[in-house]
């Protein structure tokens, strides 16, 4: 309940006003029962037709105005509930899009995705009717003053069903919390094998994987059936002894209260009434015993949206040069991934000036990608710095640095929008122009003309319908739109027919002439013709840094600055 207060007191104002409502509310509601009594006791027994009119005419304008004020306290409680789920859902959300992919990629994707999920039952449990019948909570009470005031004993024992009743709620909702852990925890593991099926369908068939994924997950969905199961059984016993406590308060008071008719100290017309103010007494409470779901699974969401929150975010802040001229230096750099002793690679120390080329070669698992992704600061190093230009990556603003940078990854994906938009992404001023000299250059001409709206063409399911290397094209497109001083070509002609590899290279070729820095990774050693440098990371701990011949020196230990020369 800490989730609701909050809300609360997040808007003072709007709580006063939804608490006056109850409180009108409650007492409208006390129309109803005052009616049936009077009728019976002046209406039944004197038969005047005016006083049957007057009654009527009450309630319903009671009725009304209760009607009235429960639709406004309705529209209130949206404006409670509305903003605290849209920051719920932008926090989360930047939590994935911002957070420091070290970080993030420790939490695997299936709870990532089960955390955004885990949203719905946030905002389910804390919707605006919710929140009024908490709010209905205390102005139980109201009634049973009312009845108190009618008759002491037939208070105390709506009263003691109150107890009752909403003591099971806050005692089943204290136990729903494991068994909703747990079906959290098994949904999860059912999530991981669904992503397997949906993302890997040609993998599951070509290999004959589904004989094996079929027994795990008739193993693992027996498990979540069964504690759904257990659940349900638990949330009916609840609501059966919720139901079944009504009918006995009800007998309850009727017994007690025909006991005192019979003996003269109480009329039919205040039994009936009784009995209604008793059941309107008992009604929120019962609505709120059975909520102890809703809440145990919005609470468990919180906890998790909340810790998910709080991974370190990449800075939105930092600093930028006016002129970046493609400098680089690796300064005694080591990275090890998390909960691994073993460093991919340790003292690498390196210095490229502008217009270097550099060649990382290694096989696979050598640390290639790790390399470009610390180029990118997409990771940080597990010791030493990264300088651009003498200044260090980590103080660097991260928007800034990575428009700098003209990127490949390896395994390059498409954002869900068009041809143009995503080679665009990263220059969204770029003009037309320049972005049809890039579909030119890449060659993706023929694609785009022969595609239905030319670069107004959505590009589904993040590109992966494409061949992977229409894809890598696209990738590549969207790498030189940033005209970058700074090149990190991750396996540039990996999944490239002929023609395509012939693009990568005339690239390179115009990019080294235009003087940029150059970084290569590849387990191809020849991937640059000319004067290189050649970072080997298969050299273990340190890796081997080696010039080819042409320039300064053949082989330098690594922590030696090398100067590459022109490149013709």
């Amino acid at each position: 309940m800490k989730e609701f207060w909050a809300r609360l007191s997040a808007k003072p104002a709007i709580a006063v006003e939804l608490i006056t409502a109850s409180l009108f509310i409650s007492i409208l509601a006390l129309a109803s029962p005052l009616f049936v009594m009077q009728v019976l006791n002046r209406y039944v027994a004197q038969g005047v037709d005016a006083t049957l009119i007057t009654l009527t005419s009450g309630v319903l304008i009671a009725i009304a105005l209760e009607l009235i004020f429960r639709q406004s306290r309705m529209h209130l409680a949206q404006l409670v509930s509305s903003e605290k789920d849209e920051v719920h859902s932008l926090a989360g959300y930047s939590t994935l899009v911002r957070s420091k992919l070290s970080a993030l990629e420790r939490v695997p994707p299936d709870n990532r995705r089960n955390i955004m999920n885990g949203l719905q039952s946030i905002e389910q449990a804390y919707n605006a009717t919710n929140i009024t019948t908490v709010l209905d909570v205390p102005f139980a009470l109201l009634f049973v003053f009312v009845l108190y005031l009618l008759e002491p004993a037939l208070a105390g024992i709506v009263f003691t069903f109150i107890v009752l009743v909403f003591s099971g709620g806050v005692y089943g909702a204290s136990t729903m919390g494991s068994k909703t852990n747990d079906i959290t925890d098994a949904s999860s593991e059912n999530s991981a094998l669904l992503g397997t099926a949906i993302r890997e369908a040609e993998t599951v068939r070509a290999f004959n994987v589904a004989a094996y994924l079929r027994q795990i997950w008739e193993g693992q969905s027996k498990r979540l059936m069964h504690l759904r199961r257990r659940l349900t059984l638990h949330q009916g016993l609840i609501q059966s002894l919720t139901q079944s406590s009504n009918a006995l308060m009800s007998v309850a008071v009727i017994v007690t209260a025909g006991i005192l008719v019979v003996t003269g100290e109480m009329d039919v017309g205040a039994m009936i009434g009784a009995n209604i103010l008793g059941a309107r007494a008992l009604q929120p409470i019962s609505k709120f015993s059975q909520l102890g779901s809703t809440f145990a699974k919005a609470r468990q969401a919180l906890q998790l949206v909340h810790e998910f929150s709080n991974l370190p975010l990449e800075p939105e802040r930092g600093s930028a040069l006016s002129d970046y001229s493609g400098g680089i230096a690796f300064r005694d750099i080591a990275f090890n991934y998390h909960g691994d002793n073993n460093p991919l690679f340790e003292s690498l120390t390196l210095k490229l000036d502008p217009g270097s080329v550099l060649v990382v070669t290694g096989g696979n698992g050598a640390g290639k990608t790790t390399l470009a992704r610390l180029i990118l600061g997409l990771i940080e190093p597990t010791r030493g710095n990264l300088l651009v230009d003498g200044l260090e990556l980590q103080q660097t603003a991260a928007e800034w640095w990575r428009k700098q940078v003209i990127y490949l990854p390896q395994e390059p994906a498409l954002i869900g929008g068009s041809i143009g938009e995503n080679i665009k992404i990263n220059n969204p001023e770029a003009p037309d122009e320049r972005l049809n000299q890039v579909v030119d250059i890449v060659g993706l001409r023929r694609f785009v003309d022969e595609s239905e709206a030319g670069v107004e063409t959505p590009i589904i399911d993040n590109g992966w319908r494409l061949s992977e290397g229409m894809r890598r094209r696209m990738a590549l497109a969207r790498a030189l739109m940033t005209d970058g001083k700074l090149v990190v070509f991750d396996e540039p002609t990996e999944s490239f027919d002929a023609a395509g590899v012939q693009v990568v290279h005339t690239v390179l070729s115009t990019l080294a002439k235009e003087g940029r820095t150059i970084i290569v990774m590849s387990h191809d050693p020849k991937i640059v013709m000319g004067q290189h440098i050649v970072l080997d990371l298969d050299a273990k701990p340190i890796p081997k840094i080696s010039a080819v011949p042409g320039v300064v020196q053949n082989e330098t230990p690594a922590g030696e600055t090398i100067r590459q020369v022109t490149n013709d």
